[in-house]
């Protein structure tokens, strides 16, 4: 349960903040109460709190875990290991499997689940998280760093314009072979905060439907989550197919999305990056909304956010993660939000481009 003041009151805020106009046009459904599994991860947020890089080796048999690719992936073992405040080497042991579609069958190292359960990580900077992702290099190359940190950064633009998003930190790892001993890679990577961490969080439930329609939604979160996927330039997602969506109940029986995993946006631009042919765009980097149609109230108020935190977003591109990234990647990204500012600055091309574009009922 909510106890702590300040945090309910950012809570109330939160799921309030799309109340107005939500009342006749939201499908509601029975009231939840907070996550049985709240306690749980009451502690894992102290993990995301902090910004500061995480520098650690991560052992496992990286033959084999290249390996999985197929159904029913094993979960291999693995250590990380990393230096404590006071100096001293502490090995975590754990476990990793191998997750994911298109970057499972392509890249040349696969994205992971790491498993921290048990009384293993107790003590360490790792202690009570469960089974979070690890978003790992594709490549063993520098352009793929960036990708990594490009990504990791809508990550830190998304928990700006709302806490209902997936907190991430970072992480420079040695990526060692356990059969032989050897370094395979120097990279960057992050770990994504877990669905049920951030329901406990938020006081809040992950829903398990296939999908949502228009009209199901907050109209507020869903204008943000919609526009935001606009700003990064992503088209890589569906609402109604539950593809790269979560969907959350808040205690009022709200229905609300949550946007995740964004290499394929425009933002990113990674060379492996296509569009569905489907979709009347040639390239990721040109935008096309795809998000449900919702109240002309509700896209005022998303882009009233944007507006808001611009600096705060540009900030994060001179910052000391944004000066890990290459100043030439940190123009052209700057530029591309130029774009999307312009857009939503300019009441017709906001109209043409977002408002009259989207998908399903007005």
């Amino acid at each position: 349960m909510v106890t702590d003041a300040p945090r309910a009151a950012f809570i109330a805020a939160l799921l309030l903040s799309g109340a107005a106009g939500a009342q006749d046009s939201t499908r509601r459904v029975a009231s939840v109460a907070v996550p049985p599994d709240a306690a749980k991860h009451e502690t894992v947020v102290t993990f995301f709190d902090s910004s500061g890089l995480i520098e650690a080796t991560f052992t496992t048999n990286i033959g084999k875990i290249r390996g999985d690719k197929g159904a029913n992936h094993p979960w291999r073992p693995a250590t990380i290991t990393y230096k404590g405040d006071d100096g001293d080497v502490v090995t975590v042991p754990l476990k990793a499997r191998t997750r994911g579609i298109w970057r499972l069958r392509m890249c040349e190292f696969p994205p992971l689940r790491l498993d921290f359960s048990g009384k293993t990580s107790k003590g360490t900077i790792f202690e009570t998280l469960d089974k979070p992702k690890l978003v790992s290099y594709c490549h063993d190359m520098d352009q793929y760093d960036q990708y990594i940190l490009q990504e990791f950064q809508l990550y830190r633009i998304y928990q700006l314009l709302t806490p209902l998003s997936h907190r991430a930190r970072l992480l420079k790892l040695v990526y060692a072979d356990s059969a032989d001993g050897k370094v395979r890679a120097r990279r960057y990577g992050f770990l994504l905060e877990e669905p049920t961490a951030l329901a406990a969080r938020l006081g809040v439930k992950m829903i398990d439907q296939h999908g949502a329609r228009p009209g199901d939604l907050d109209p507020f979160q869903d204008a943000l989550f919609g526009v935001f996927e606009y700003f990064i330039g992503n088209t890589d997602f569906s609402e109604a197919g539950l593809h790269n969506v979560e969907l959350f109940l808040n205690p009022d029986g709200v229905i609300m999305p949550v946007a995740y995993d964004f290499d394929f946006s425009g933002a990113v631009n990674a060379r492996y990056a296509t569009v569905d042919s489907t979709l009347p765009i040639p390239n990721v980097r040109q935008r096309l909304f795809r998000g449900y149609c919702t109240d002309a109230a509700s896209y005022a108020k998303a882009f009233a956010v944007f507006q808001e935190k611009k600096a705060e977003i540009y900030a994060l591109y001179s910052d000391s993660i944004g000066k890990l990234m290459d100043s030439g990647k940190v123009k052209e990204t700057l530029r591309y939000f130029d774009d999307f500012y312009e857009t939503i600055n300019d009441r017709r091309s906001a109209k043409r481009s977002i408002i009259g574009a989207c998908l399903g009922p007005t």
